[in-house]
This record gives structure tokens, sequence and C-alpha cells, in this order.
């Protein structure tokens, strides 16, 4: 991390940061904006090297997210998250669009809607695989993510704000039953 607070840029995610920024430039709605990135990360997806063997190898504990470029103006984070196995998020959504790349193992993502406020549906379910890309945006990006492999699974995630200065790209996690 630089002295300004933001992080400099990996050789191997260079040519994605310009892509994003020119994606996030087009100024698009979020929904757009999440399509434009998805785009420039499927062209531009960097392999798990991106991350030294430190960084590979994750925490016993809990999925381990490491901040690797923050858009000097905060338009976007880009962070890199290492899942042991079975580690796992709560059900949440999210304050901004996110893209996410995986660049080794598998993403498990289940889907969930709110219809009434006082329970949770779940309305889908994801096994992204290494080279998959997917994106989303508010509202209506209510999920929990795992890896469900025996591997450490690595993926990219891009979100459109400065994590660094917000800390969490989650805008509320979800108590509440989940229902058929």
């Amino acid at each position: 991390m630089r002295s300004d607070g933001t992080t400099t840029v990996r050789p191997q995610l260079a040519s994605l940061v310009d892509v994003v920024r020119a994606a996030v430039d087009r100024h698009a709605d979020w929904g757009r904006t999440a399509t434009l990135v998805a785009e420039a990360l499927r062209l531009h997806l960097p392999g798990p090297d991106l991350l030294t063997a430190e960084e590979q190898a994750g925490d016993p504990a809990t999925y381990q997210s490491h901040l690797l470029h923050t858009e000097p103006d905060g338009a976007f984070s880009i962070v890199a998250v290492v899942w042991r196995t079975g580690q796992v998020t709560p059900i949440h959504d999210h304050v901004t669009w996110c893209v996410a790349g995986v660049l080794r193992g598998i993403e498990q993502e289940e889907l969930f809607a709110c219809p009434a406020g006082d329970h949770l549906v779940r309305v889908g379910d994801n096994a992204n695989l290494a080279g998959s890309v997917t994106g989303f945006a508010p509202p209506g990006d209510i999920h929990r993510v795992h890896n469900p492999v025996e591997e450490t699974t690595i993926s990219l995630h891009i979100y459109g704000t400065d994590i660094g200065r917000i800390g969490s790209s989650v805008r509320r996690l979800y108590d509440l039953p989940v229902r058929l």
C-alpha cells in the first residue's frame, strides 16, 4: 500500500485495471456497469499466481481477502478472496455492484430473495468453476458463498467502491429463516 492509501498495481493486473477503468468511466447504471466489468474480467482473468504462495495459503479460521487495487478516485477496488475447504460467508447483500471471477477451485453461490421482509427464499444455486465470471448489482443481490471442494479456491472480486475506505462490500447480513 502506498502512502496515499492506494495500492500499487501488480503487473498481472495492469491490463485488467485499465479495462475496468474504461468500463467504469462509461458512467452506466450499476447493472450495466457490472455487465461491462464482467466482460472485461472474462478477457483479462489472471491466474492464481497473481497471489504470493503465502497469500494463496489462506487462513484456516476464515476465508481471507487481499485488497490488490483501489482506484485513486474510489471508483472500484479489486480484491482476491482465498477460501479453504468448507469456508462460507453469512447470507448478505452488497453496497454496490460486484463482479467475481474464479481463478482456481469452485465458488458455490446460493441466491436468495426476501419477499416479505421476515424470511428468505432460496431462488438459485450456482457452482462457479475456475474461469467463470459472474456479476450483479443491488437490489436483488442476496447470497451466500462457500468453497465446497477439497482444494483451496481463489477468486477475484471487483467492487464499485473503495473497499479500503469502507472496509467491506457487505451492506447487510441476513439472520432470517430460509423457507421453501
